[in-house]
């Protein structure tokens, strides 16, 4: 049998294998032994310590704990309720206050912590029942909470961004700076969607009743300011620091991290018990995303040496398809494996897999990498799978799982409408990076 053939087994197998519900890391380094020892014999072994060392030594993936923990921490501190209540009150006269306090707030939390799951969480049990009691239409408040909640995945400093860098052989920074326009322009989409649906039926979205409104609008500043700035400093050191140049992402991560810290300390918020359940989470996500990481590196490279990427890119291209036939194939295929699986997988399995196609097209890699980022957003919220669903079933029970499906859609939709603006206009993603680096 060709390798290219063995290549094509060895996906259908490792595919089979994580839906029937295998764990990911064991069934990539198994398959990856098997079929490696098959196609082209000892090499494999060697090749498999050579993939592990490398990922072990890049020193980028350094940061994944560190924003991990910063995260972590910044959830533990509070600060989003505080802020959600107040940008509530600052707007509580305007038709659908609750969405834009929202979507504001997750804003902002997306950028210090990244985990969409602790978003949509917190967002749920902050927003839902206030919402409840302003006779806020269900399905719309379901979309704009766990659409929030999704920012995390997109806007930096993201996780997903940190491991996506190496995968792509793209400076992190540079993806960075790519995604805050597009994470901006969904937050945007997404505000004004809401918005207007209230303009047009004002019973989706009411005014806040009297006896919920502030009595002072001093105290309404103080806990805007409170509830903002810190957050916004510590994001913006972290962040700053990396796109500016002053520090490399393992370097301002760490900053990131030893703010948290402070910030927690400061709201007495940390605790020793607090800390430590903090720190032994981080090392179970970290320990997690590494293995997952030099699995894959591995299976990647046995896929890779049996040569069915090459064939498979020598046939897509002799299909004398237009380029951007080829990407909508490529984005489909990534939209529905954001299905069943998570973005971990997705990122460093299939995205090395696709690779060699996307660069013989000629694309470039910094706007794919967005693209993908973009499109496994989008996957959080697509039905049945959609994990944000049942992070927001688990804490507003009271909401049917239909009415949180028919929310999402809603803001599914909003968010391919963004994917294709960054396909149709790919300056969207690539300005910043362009203006701050060059060369784009």
């Amino acid at each position: 049998m060709e390798n290219e053939i063995l290549g094509l087994i060895l996906i259908g197998v490792m595919l089979f294998a994580i839906f029937v519900g295998f764990p990911i890391s064991f069934t990539l380094i198994f398959l990856g032994f098997v079929f490696g020892y098959i196609g082209f014999g000892e090499v494999v072994f060697y090749l498999m310590t050579f993939q592990f060392s490398s990922v072990m030594l890049e020193q980028t993936l350094a940061a994944v704990p560190l924003f991990v923990f910063m995260g972590i921490l910044m959830e533990k501190a509070g600060l989003m309720e505080r802020l959600f209540l107040a940008v509530q009150l600052m707007l509580s006269r305007v038709k659908g206050s609750l969405y834009i306090a929202v979507l504001f707030v997750s804003t902002i939390f997306a950028a210090a912590t990244g985990i969409v799951g602790a978003s949509v969480t917190i967002l749920g049990i902050m927003a839902a029942k206030t919402m409840n009691t302003s006779g806020y239409d269900v399905k719309l408040a379901a979309g704009t909470i766990t659409a929030g909640g999704t920012l995390g995945i997109l806007i930096p400093p993201s996780i997903m961004l940190v491991v996506m860098g190496p995968v792509l052989q793209v400076p992190v920074t540079d993806l960075f700076s790519a995604a805050i326009i597009p994470g901006m322009m969904l937050a945007f989409l997404y505000t004004a969607y809401a918005l207007i649906r209230c303009q047009l039926n004002p019973s989706l979205g009411p005014p806040l009743p009297m006896e919920m409104r502030a009595k002072s609008m001093g105290h309404i500043w103080t806990e805007f300011i409170k509830g903002l700035v810190p957050p916004s400093l510590l994001v913006f050191s972290a962040l700053g620091s990396i796109m500016f140049g002053f520090a490399t992402p393992t370097e301002g991560a760490a900053c990131g991290a030893a703010g948290s810290i402070l910030l927690s300390l400061a709201y007495r918020k940390l605790t020793m018990k607090g800390l430590q359940e903090a720190l032994i989470k981080t090392l179970e996500i970290t320990a997690l995303i590494m293995i997952l990481v030099a699995a894959s590196n591995f299976f990647g490279a046995v896929f890779s040496r049996l040569g069915t990427p090459g064939m498979l890119t020598d046939l897509l291209l002799n299909l004398d398809l237009n380029k951007y036939v080829i990407l909508a194939i490529i984005m489909a295929l990534i939209f529905l494996l954001g299905w069943p699986l998570e973005w971990v997988p997705i990122v460093l399995i299939i995205v090395p897999i696709l690779l060699p196609l996307v660069e013989e097209l000629g694309f470039n890699l910094t706007w794919f990498g967005i693209l993908v980022a973009v499109n496994l957003q989008t996957a959080w919220l697509s039905p049945p799978v959609a994990l944000s669903a049942y992070f927001l079933k688990g804490v507003v029970p009271e909401w049917d799982l239909k009415d949180i499906y028919l929310g999402m859609m809603q803001f599914m939709g909003i968010q391919l409408i963004g994917l294709l603006l960054i396909i149709f206009f790919p300056q969207i993603a690539l300005w910043l990076p362009g203006y701050l680096y060059g060369g784009n």
